[in-house]
């Protein structure tokens, strides 16, 4: 049974939400506040998903978002209200999994729910490939030892490559999963951070393969 913690300052809100998990067989946690948030998040170690409010006193969901990412790559989606289109793109940016525009209809809520827990399923807690080492849980990057400075779309979009690894990843693709599906930027940023992140991995960088005319391959033997 999967743990999860519901932070939502509305308590009408917070409580449709609980519902609609336990009726599920999902175990839920309640904050009311930021703060009480990340208390539970650090009391409770076992926790497989985070439900965020953004607008929540004490502490906003972004800054419960951000710490948490300090600390784990759990998954974590962000409930906004209709309009907050930069809070959305931000909190993406910090690493949110995804987000959920209230007002929301029960089914595809959980849809998303099960999508992301399915998602932390399916994948690998470390990788090492010659001398690249990634630990999911640290949240941390190592080249032969050494720890990389990544930006978080750096880590994101390097860690998004190597999950996928052997697969021509179409550019929108790789827009949607690591910058967010409401991005309106021009689509070549990509480019710029493909560049980057080879420039930052040595010869590893040199596994990040240009399909043409598709996008990129993270190639692995």
């Amino acid at each position: 049974m999967a743990k999860i913690l519901i932070a939502e300052d509305e308590m009408r809100i917070r409580k449709l939400i609980v519902d609609y998990l336990e009726n599920e067989n999902y175990s839920v946690i309640e904050a009311e506040n930021g703060e009480k948030a990340l208390q539970e998040f650090y009391l409770n170690g076992d926790i497989n998903l985070v439900i965020l409010d953004i607008m929540m006193p004490k502490k906003t969901g972004l800054e419960v978002l951000n710490e948490i990412r300090k600390e784990s790559n759990i998954p974590v989606l962000i409930l906004t209200a209709l309009g907050s289109t930069e809070d959305e793109i931000r909190g993406l940016e910090l690493g949110a999994d995804d987000y959920i525009t209230k007002p929301f209809k029960y089914k595809i809520f959980i849809a998303r729910i099960k999508a992301a827990l399915r998602r932390v399923q399916k994948t690998e807690d470390k990788y090492n490939i010659e001398g690249l080492n990634i630990d999911k849980n640290k949240r941390e990057v190592k080249l032969n030892g050494e720890v990389l400075q990544l930006s978080p779309r750096e880590y994101n979009l390097l860690l998004y490559l190597i999950e996928n690894r052997n697969i021509a990843l179409k550019r929108d693709n790789i827009l949607d999963a690591v910058w967010g599906y409401d991005f309106y930027g021009d689509p070549r940023t990509i480019d710029t951070h493909i560049k980057l992140l080879r420039s930052k991995l040595g010869s590893v960088g040199d596994k990040i393969k240009t399909v043409r005319a598709v996008g990129y391959r993270f190639e692995v033997e």
